[in-house]
């Protein structure tokens, strides 16, 4: 693996930007939220596989050659490959999907492509593939492997979902997610609802055709397009969703597919909110242990892990009634939504809690907002220009779209928050109310809860981390449950993720899965 600084710096900042989610987006809060929970039993419906013949009207698609070009990063190759626009549909038209590899280095030993996707949904996979994987992946992996990313339909160079120009979503980043009285609940409603008008208004074509079923029916064209009889994959976060759906849907035709973060497929978008929420709640912990054993260099005091969290909801209390200065050129200042929205982006990697130990130290200790801000930004990936990538608007346009909303109503979000609070002192009713976002989409969900079980296909190797604040680690052990093949990799740490963070274990198991095709045993452990 290249270990270099500037290779561990642009994976950190990848994994923070990319978070992979698939139940709502936290709204004023700009944070991503990959799913989460609230009782109520999961589903006992199973996804079924398609046909393994290729219907006739798919066939072009399918028989398609990649024209391969330099795309302006060295050693990198990029393409454009065709889909169709509705697969119910196909004459209706198509759809540009963007696509890049680099080359395997062995080429007398080559075993095929590895696609690799980071999450979100919004996540670019290209972005993650020139960025890290095909330069920070194991060496012997990339020099056995084509490493291939597809940006996913909506998603970045394929034909991007936009909602809200700069200004308008400076605006929403900053709405207040924790309402105190009507005026304020009817301006969170008003938020989501400009929100969604704007996705309409702006890409009322592609809305109706990007969700995760889609997605993945994507990535099998692009497997027969490579030339590969069968998918080998690694996907992070929401990323796991993507890859377990591709599974239930073609199971025979799985390679080696390592679902990293995994997510619970059978859980409704309020359950999967709540569990994410405690989530958070169990990084803050870990993160608040570390702080306050520092003493006075803490900023959340140095008693216990629950006093700072109480320090901490003080704090936001604080800059909900009066923001801090954050020296920011457009005038915006640092209230209770882009504080938390910075908190919760350092929670995905222990390596940031430096930062957001100093972070904190300004804005509580000296004022000053602007490391928290600048947080809060690359979580939304907003440039200094004040201009944003489409992460946010691709986020919610693949998540409402995949399950029904969690709440329809705010009367419905308001009853929640105790529950929510329950899970998490802290963030808990942010994130209550940030899960009504997808009632007011324009377009009624395709997808429902779910099991997937892919019978028939080759060992599917499930990562989870025992403290994963975006992907909770039961979800992971309700996955590699569900799934006939699937075998549970456990990685005892702190994190979103495990493969690459530093664990040998981890990365020699999944290694050699890759390159041999040997699956660890179900429910080997790993730290």
């Amino acid at each position: 693996m290249d270990t270099s600084r500037d290779s561990r710096r642009r994976h950190r900042r990848h994994r923070r930007l990319s978070v992979r989610t698939c139940g709502t987006l936290l709204v004023a809060a700009g944070l991503l939220v990959s799913g989460c929970s609230s009782g109520g039993p999961t589903a006992d419906v199973s996804m079924a596989a398609l046909p393994r013949s290729t219907p006739a009207e798919l066939a072009p698609y399918y028989d398609q050659k990649l024209s391969w070009r330099e795309c302006g990063v060295a050693g990198f190759e990029c393409a454009s490959m065709k889909a169709p626009r509705d697969y119910d549909k196909p004459a209706a038209g198509d759809i540009k999907l963007a696509v890049a590899r680099k080359q395997a280095t062995q080429r007398k030993t080559r075993l095929g492509s590895l696609l690799v996707n980071p999450g979100g949904p919004g996540g670019s996979a290209i972005g993650y593939l020139q960025s890290y994987a095909a330069l920070g992946y194991p060496e012997e992996v990339r020099a056995h492997y084509d490493m291939v990313a597809v940006d996913p339909r909506g998603v970045a160079r394929s034909e991007p979902v936009t909602c809200l120009d700069g200004k308008e979503m400076d605006a929403y980043t900053q709405t207040d997610v924790t309402p105190d009285d009507q005026r304020e609940t009817d301006g969170l409603r008003a938020s989501f609802e400009d929100f969604a008008a704007g996705c309409e208004k702006r890409s009322g074509a592609i809305l109706p055709h990007v969700s995760t079923v889609e997605a993945a029916r994507d990535m099998d064209v692009l497997r027969a397009a490579l030339g590969d009889e069968k998918l080998s994959y690694v996907g992070a976060s929401y990323g796991t969703f993507l890859g377990a759906t591709y599974a239930g849907l073609f199971p025979k035709r799985v390679g080696r597919l390592v679902l990293d973060g995994a997510m619970d497929p059978s859980l409704s978008a309020r359950r999967m909110n709540r569990d994410q929420t405690a989530g958070f709640e169990t990084a803050f912990r870990a993160f608040a242990k570390d702080c306050v054993a520092l003493g006075r260099e803490c900023p959340l005091g140095s008693r216990s892990p629950g006093e700072a969290g109480k320090r901490l909801k003080g704090f936001f209390d604080q800059l909900d009634r009066a923001p801090l200065p954050a020296g920011d050129s457009s005038g915006r200042k640092l209230g209770e939504a882009l504080a938390t929205t910075g908190v919760i982006a350092a929670m995905y990697d222990e390596g940031a809690w430096p930062q957001l130990r100093d972070a904190l130290t300004s804005a509580m200790r000296n004022k000053d907002g602007s490391a928290l801000l600048a947080l809060s930004d690359s979580y939304y990936e907003r440039d200094s220009d004040g201009t944003y990538a489409n992460l946010m608007f691709a986020n919610a346009a693949v998540n409402c779209l995949d399950l029904p909303p969690a709440f329809t109503t705010p009367a419905e979000a308001k009853e929640a928050v105790p529950d929510f609070e329950k899970a998490s002192p802290v963030f808990g009713e942010g994130l209550a109310w940030s899960s009504l976002n997808c009632a007011y989409w324009p377009l009624k969900a395709t997808g429902e809860p779910h099991r997937i079980t892919a019978e028939g296909a080759a060992p599917i190797v499930v990562v989870g981390t025992t403290r994963d604040p975006a992907t909770p680690y039961h979800w992971a052990q309700a996955l590699a449950s569900q799934l006939a093949s699937g075998h549970l990799l456990t990685y005892e740490g702190d994190g979103h993720t495990a493969y690459g963070r530093g664990s040998a274990c981890v990365d020699s198991t999944i290694n050699r899965y890759l390159l041999e095709g040997t699956a660890p045993a179900d429910g080997k452990r790993c730290s």
